[in-house]
């Protein structure tokens, strides 16, 4: 039989947050997306220089977020199915989904905490070996290629040179920013500096999505729990 009262109530409440979260899933899907094919992102991230491939950890956290989208759309769909059939059987199995899904967020968060500097510093190491090879005055056999790929970082993130103002640092600038004029140099123009306020962003955006599917998964397992439990009681449930 069908719950009535305040159980038919949660009935519909949990449906509406299946709906919501099946939808945040989607979203996240999109925003995992867009991060993956971000030009900025992609154009220093695609970059080698001798022989080695600029660090792509940044992509780990990215492709988690693609992962967890699907599986959020998946189980949300599961959620609004079992809501509607009032079906303890598949209620159960999204509770249970639910469990494993907050404790990898929990898990993703306290290493994402933990590694929090550790893409912009492995980017701005990245561009430091490049950048000690391209003021090298006496002429280094991987000085061409050295520039050109601070040059990709130069025209990605609008800045030249890593914040110094050191003689050899004015000696190169003509070759490392032709673009740049002494006015820009007004203001910062460090890569560094950059380098950590773009990944910053990204990762408050992430940080941000995984707050708001934390709250509804929150809320979502506590009217599953208490539509089982009024299924359950309902009369004509044995």
């Amino acid at each position: 039989m069908a719950v009535a009262g305040c159980t038919k109530c949660i009935k519909y409440m949990l449906f509406f947050f299946n709906f919501i979260f099946w939808l945040a899933g989607g979203v996240i899907l999109g925003v995992a997306l867009w991060l993956r094919h971000d030009s900025q992102t992609s154009n220093l991230l695609i970059l080698q220089f001798e022989g080695h491939q600029a660090p792509g950890t940044f992509y780990i956290s990215v492709y988690i977020l693609i992962a967890v989208g699907a599986v959020m759309m998946l189980v949300g769909f599961v959620g609004c199915y079992g809501a509607i059939q009032e079906s303890q059987c598949l209620l159960g199995t999204f509770f249970f989904f639910l469990v494993i899904l907050f404790a990898c967020e929990v898990a993703a968060a306290i290493w994402g905490f933990m590694n929090k500097d550790t893409i912009s510093k492995e980017l701005i190491n990245f561009y430091d070996s490049a950048y000690i090879k391209a003021v090298d005055v006496s002429g280094s056999p991987s000085k061409d290629s050295a520039i050109k790929v601070l040059d990709v970082f130069h025209k990605t993130l609008d800045c030249c040179g890593k914040g110094d103002d050191t003689p050899l640092f004015k000696q190169v600038t003509g070759t490392l920013c032709p673009t740049k004029t002494p006015e820009d140099f007004l203001r910062s123009q460090s890569c560094h500096d950059k380098l950590i306020e773009l990944f910053s962003e990204k990762l408050y955006l992430i940080g941000l999505a995984a707050l708001v599917v934390a709250v509804i998964m929150i809320f979502e397992m506590i009217f599953t729990m208490v539509l089982c439990c009024g299924i359950r009681n309902s009369p004509g449930v044995y």
